[in-house]
Formats: C-alpha cells, structure tokens, sequence
C-alpha cells in the first residue's frame, strides 16, 4: 500500500516540508514538481512521521531519497530520525539564501532554485 502512495514515477524517493512558512511551501511546490517532471517521486512524510509500518519499511528501503527542509528546525529530518530512517541528501532551503517569511507567493525563480539544488545534492553523491 505504501508504495502505491504519492509515487508517479522515478527512482528516487522525494521527501518534503510543507510547513506553514513560504520554505515550506517552497519544499512541497519543488518536491511535486520534481515529481511531475519525472525527477524522483514524492512520498507521504506525514505517513513516516506517524510510524505507519509500511511507510517506514519504504523509506527505509528505499536506494535513494532527498530530504528537503525549508528551514533549520529539522521537521523532515527529525521525521526520519524518529522513524530510524536513514536520512539520504538532505537540503535545507534558508541555507540557499532564501529568506524564511509568511509571504505565500512562491515566485518561481526561487523554485528552479530549489529543484537545481535537489538534483545538484543527489548528483554529488552518485
């Protein structure tokens, strides 16, 4: 069941804030569109955070995964270590430069930005 969730397409398992700040949305925005292009498939890190046996067990069998962070409070990351997932790439957004704030306008510069640097983190490690 677990594999079938949230799981279009590619080989890398994509996992990202959501949080109630514009790096949070800018992680989820990154993470479908990474999805949609075909680049990695986004997974349910609500499904890990919540210790459901077969979402951990995907994670955690996973070959290789992305964990993108909007900011350094670490929900994603602390999500997985919870969970003893093994924590793969791991970006945090406001170390891009970009700034952290409530501004729910996500402009697209500082999407393609994100998306640059989740495929630069997974290429470094190949």
């Amino acid at each position: 069941m677990a594999e079938e969730c949230c799981t279009p397409g590619g080989n890398i398992m994509i996992l990202s804030c959501s949080g109630g700040s514009n790096v949070g949305q800018l992680a989820n925005q990154a993470a479908v569109e990474l999805t949609q292009e075909g680049f990695g498939k986004m997974f349910c890190l609500a499904g890990i955070g919540g210790q459901l046996s077969g979402f951990v067990q995907s994670a955690r069998d996973v070959p290789e995964m992305v964990v993108i962070d909007g900011c350094a409070v670490g929900c994603s990351k602390a999500c997985l270590e919870q969970a003893e997932v093994p924590v793969g790439n791991y970006l945090i957004l406001t170390d891009l430069e970009i700034e952290k704030n409530k501004d729910f306008n996500l402009r697209r510069d500082e999407i393609e930005r994100v998306k640059q640097a989740v495929k630069a983190a997974c290429e470094a490690t190949k």
